[in-house]
């Protein structure tokens, strides 16, 4: 059961939250969520789970433990606090919340924190050592393999231009589908449904990205990723920071805290061709479905990780669904409010949270989380309202 829910503001990398690391974005966070739960809980916090993808390396979760801890000496975060930190790229988020459920579910704790944080703006530098005795210098990269050399490796970007020709979306529909996108954010923006989930930090007073588009604007921008592809800086998600986090607990707990929350459903991770990474959600999410008995007819919310808009409507033509879906992000997404990669799993998980718990939706109303992720993953989550 996930019973707390919050994140940061989502600042374009190096803008709004350019000088914050990692750790400065999940700390608050991680103790906003804890102090969500109803006074006297008597709960002991077992683990953090964090998703991340280009930070500093280690255990970056522990060091947000202990940053909460110094921030707070006398709330529930303490040394005794382990972490946890994996990489599912841009699923990293989501696969956090659902390794934490899992091991709730397994009784191995009454409470884990979980989801993920990234800040593509203090990322380290990377580089190849150059061959022993080569006297060559480093070689700088920008990330990580996706897959071995021989397949290719595409840029998640090329990918999803291939991805839009295999599947025929065009560039019209791609442009109008990032244009409703940030217009559902602006009307969010404006009607308030963000102020209850996020966490002020360091002065950032909205999702920085979400904007009103010019059609004829958007339509005049140059390919982005591949000659003659239809991805652009318009219809394609920002390189962001932020940090996202739950609460999951039992049941029993649940029960016995006198609140409503999300129970987790089913949730999975499955693999698809490495070269149409953007694919991933559709076997995943038909798996899921099929596996709990429902269909996207019995959804009342979907939150899909809007990396690209071709993905996006990819997985609206794999399901028949409409372009525009009122419940398919309804309030914006990825595109509109920034894609902190580490993040945003998560920050799905705290949107349907907003979206079916904040609301007031009744007992039994179902939301989807999924993601595509580099490498071709697709991860997954089904959720029920509980009260």
């Amino acid at each position: 059961m996930i019973v707390a829910a919050r994140r940061t503001w989502i600042g374009t990398a190096g803008h709004g939250h350019a000088d914050l690391s990692a750790t400065d974005l999940a700390a608050p966070v991680l103790g906003a969520v804890l102090a969500d739960l109803p006074a006297g809980h008597g709960l002991g916090v077992e683990d953090v789970v964090l998703g991340n993808c280009t930070g500093p390396g280690g255990n970056l979760a522990r060091v947000a433990v202990l940053a909460a801890a110094l921030r707070d000496p006398a709330g529930p975060l303490s040394e005794r606090v382990p972490g946890l930190t994996i990489d599912r790229q841009c699923g990293s988020g989501l696969a956090a919340v659902l390794l934490a459920a899992q091991g709730v579910r397994a009784g191995d704790g009454d409470l884990v924190l979980a989801g993920g944080v990234e800040s593509a703006s203090t990322a380290p530098l990377r580089a190849h050592r150059p061959p022993r005795g080569s006297g060559a210098q480093p070689v700088p990269y920008d990330r990580a393999p996706f897959t071995p050399s021989a397949l290719g490796d595409p840029d998640m970007g090329a990918a999803a231009d291939t991805l839009a020709r295999e599947h025929g979306i065009d560039r019209e529909r791609q442009d109008a589908y990032a244009a409703r996108s940030h217009a559902r954010a602006l009307a969010a923006h404006a009607a308030g449904r963000f102020g209850a989930e996020v966490v002020p930090v360091d002065g950032l007073a909205r999702d920085e990205r979400a904007r009103r588009l010019d059609p004829a604007l958007l339509a005049r921008l140059p390919s982005a990723f591949t000659p003659g592809g239809d991805g652009t800086a318009g219809n394609a998600s920002p390189v962001s920071d932020g940090a996202a986090a739950v609460a999951v607990v039992p049941e029993r707990v649940r029960a016995r805290l006198g609140v409503p929350g999300l129970r987790l459903v089913g949730g999975l991770t499955r693999g698809c061709d490495p070269r149409l990474p953007g694919w991933g959600p559709v076997p995943a999410v038909r798996e899921l479905l099929e596996r709990t008995g429902r269909s996207t007819d019995d959804l009342a919310a979907l939150e899909l990780v809007e990396a690209f808009a071709a993905q996006v409507l990819a997985f609206t033509g794999a399901f028949s669904l409409p372009d525009d879906d009122a419940r398919l992000c309804a309030d914006g997404g990825a595109l509109a409010l920034g894609h902190p990669w580490g993040a945003s799993g998560a920050v799905s998980v705290v949107r349907l949270f907003s979206r079916l718990v904040r609301s007031g939706a009744p007992a039994g109303s179902l939301g989807l989380a999924a993601a595509a992720v580099g490498g071709g993953l697709g991860v997954a989550g089904l959720f029920e309202v509980v009260r």
